[in-house]
C-alpha cells in the first residue's frame, strides 16, 4: 500500500517536555522505530506537525533584541521543517539501511481571503498558566486560548487548498524513496491572482488537512494520523468518556470532538475516506504497525463498508 503518515507534534515533543535538542531527538527514535516496520512493507509518505516547535521558535524570535521585528510565521514553519525533517532522515536512515530518505520543503496554497485569519483557532508553542498567558498576550499582541492543561498561543489556520510540490514527491515515490514532507502542514503562501507571485503569510495549515489532501493527490491507499493517545475518545478528559474504535465519516463528525486537537484529525481522515473511499485511522505512535493491520487505534472507513 501506499500509506501517508501523519505524525503529531505532540509525538515529537511530548506534553511538559523540554523543548532540547536532545530530548526531540530521543522522540524521533521511538519514530524511527514505530515507522521502520511499516516502510519494510510498504510505500511511505511522512508528514509531521511542528506546534511546540514553531511556538519555541517564534517565541525566540519575539525576544530576540538583533531583530527590529520577528520572524513572520510562514519562514518560522520553513525553520521547522528543516529541522525535523533532518532528524527524521537521519533516523530514518539508520534504521532502514539501503532505503532512500528525502526530505523536502513544501509549500501549501491558501486563499487569502479565508476566514480562518480572523479566527485563529490553531495551537502553537508550550502551555501556560492563565495569568502567565495573559500577560505575555499583551507584550505581544498573541491571541490565546484554552488546551489541555493550561493555556496557549493560537494562530490563524487556512485551509490547505494545494501543496505546490505534490508533482516532485511523485517522483521521488517512484524512484523507491521514503519521503518526508508538508512538514507542519506546509509553509503557508497564497498566489497574485495576475501573475501567480507566491507571498509567505502568518498562519500555520493544519498539517493533518494538508496530510489528507496530499494522500488524495498520491492516491495513496491509507492516511495513517499518529498523536499521543490511543484512538479517538469521544469526551475526551471527562468522566463520559468513551473510546471510538471505528467510524464512518458522518459517525466521527457527529462525536464531540475538540477543534483545537482531536476534531482536525478526525475531519482530515473523513474527508480522505470520502473523497477516496481509503481507509483512515488515528492512534498511537508506537502502535503504528498495529493500526495499519486493524489491531488498534480508530478506523474511519467508507460508508457502505461500515457496520
Amino acid at each position: 500500500m501506499r500509506i501517508v503518515v501523519a505524525l503529531g507534534g505532540n509525538a515529537l515533543l511530548h506534553r511538559g517536555e523540554r523543548p532540547d535538542a536532545a530530548v526531540q531527538q530521543a522522540n524521533i527514535d521511538r519514530v524511527a522505530t514505530a515507522l521502520a516496520a511499516l516502510a519494510h512493507e510498504h510505500e511511505v509518505v511522512l508528514t509531521h506537525g511542528n506546534g511546540p516547535q514553531i511556538g519555541l521558535l517564534a517565541m525566540e524570535s519575539a525576544s530576540d533584541p538583533a531583530l527590529s521585528a520577528p520572524y513572520p510565521l510562514h519562514l518560522l514553519g520553513a525553520q521547522t521543517q528543516g529541522m525535523i525533517g533532518s532528524l527524521l532522515a537521519c533516523t530514518l536512515h539508520d534504521a532502514l539501511p539501503g532505503r532512500r530518505i528525502a526530505t523536502l520543503v513544501t509549500h501549501t496554497l491558501v486563499r487569502a481571503d479565508d476566514p480562518a485569519f480572523a479566527r485563529p483557532t490553531k495551537f502553537v508553542g508550550q502551555i501556560y498558566s492563565r495569568e502567565a498567558a495573559r500577560s505575555l498576550a499583551r507584550k505581544r499582541g498573541w491571541h490565546i486560548a484554552r488546551d489541555t492543561g493550561g493555556w496557549r498561543r493560537v494562530v490563524p489556520s487556512p485551509v490547505p487548498e494545494r501543496i505546490l510540490e505534490t508533482d516532485t514527491v511523485h517522483e521521488l515515490l517512484n524512484g523507491g524513496a521514503l519521503v518526508i514532507c508538508a512538514g507542519g502542514g506546509g509553509v503557508p503562501v497564497t498566489a497574485d491572482k495576475v501573475t501567480g507571485a507566491l507571498t509567505g503569510v502568518e498562519a500555520v495549515v493544519d498539517k493533518d488537512l494538508t496530510a489528507a489532501l496530499l494522500a488524495e493527490d498520491l492516491k495513496a491507499d491509507f492516511l495513517l494520523v499518529l498523536t499521543d493517545v490511543p484512538c479517538v475518545y469521544e469526551d475526551y478528559g471527562t468522566p463520559a468518556q468513551q473510546p471510538v474504535l471505528d467510524a464512518t465519516p458522518a459517525e466521527l463528525r457527529r462525536r464531540s470532538l475538540p477543534e483545537g486537537s482531536m476534531g482536525p484529525k478526525a475531519e482530515a481522515c473523513a474527508r480522505f475516506v470520502e473523497r477516496t473511499g481509503g481507509l483512515a485511522a488515528i492512534g498511537a505512535l508506537d502502535a503504528a504497525y498495529e493500526i495499519v493491520h486493524g489491531r488498534s487505534g480508530t478506523l474511519v472507513r467508507p460508508e457502505m463498508a461500515a457496520g
